[in-house]
């Protein structure tokens, strides 16, 4: 069966996004093996939330996307080829391992939320500079919200609407699973920074707790 032309679209995106995060050489966060963890967690934990829509038959078919959290843990270098992964993985698991089906699930709920993520920390850097609530209510918390509901936005923009919602309710419905994730992120956020910090590549002691380098 051929693509359709929105699955070449989704393959256009995300060849260039690997492209360019495969060019930036992401096995260099690896070294030391401080990311090899949510690596591993994000491959083990997140397909089955991504295959949730196809492993229940609830009316509103709960999509969860973790990419910002992701994004934060990882970088933006090594969190596209992991969220790859994850769609494949996610794909075998909800018995759809189409390519549409992957190719959409990787570009949509992941590399994308994930890309704008990315611009959405740099802009707060440079407005606000390095400030630890600044990181997880901006990042973390409501920078999620932003990004997720700007991808399922864009998404409806598209005219992929969610299976079993009146079209006028869909956004409401991206607005509400937009908040579900950004506490879900929020969370783990300040918890990582409490008593993690070295699992989040994007999280500095130095710059955000303005400690002395050891």
């Amino acid at each position: 069966m051929l693509p359709t032309d929105e699955a070449l679209v989704d393959a256009s995106v995300l060849a260039i996004a690997l492209a360019i995060a495969l060019w930036l050489r992401p096995w260099r966060l690896l070294r030391g093996g401080a990311l090899l963890s949510p690596v591993l967690a994000t491959l083990v934990v997140l397909p089955w939330l991504w295959a949730l829509p196809q492993l229940h038959t609830m009316p509103l078919q709960l999509r969860i996307s973790g990419a910002c959290m992701v994004l934060l843990m990882l970088g933006w270098p090594l969190a596209v080829p992991t969220l790859i992964l994850v769609a494949l993985v996610a794909g075998v698991l909800g018995g759809s391992p189409t390519p549409d089906a992957i190719l959409g699930m990787a570009l949509w709920q992941g590399v994308l939320p994930a890309t704008l993520a990315l611009g959405l920390g740099a802009l707060l850097r440079r407005l606000t500079g390095e400030h630890l609530f600044v990181y997880v209510l901006g990042r973390g918390f409501l920078g999620t919200a932003v990004c997720l509901f700007a991808t399922g936005a864009l998404a409806q923009w598209t005219g992929q609407l969610l299976p079993g919602v009146d079209e006028g309710l869909s956004m409401v419905a991206r607005w509400l699973m937009a908040w579900g994730d950004a506490f879900m992120t929020g969370m783990l956020t300040a918890i990582f920074v409490a008593f993690k910090p070295h699992w989040l590549a994007t999280w500095s002691d130095k710059l955000y707790l303005r400690k002395p380098p050891r």
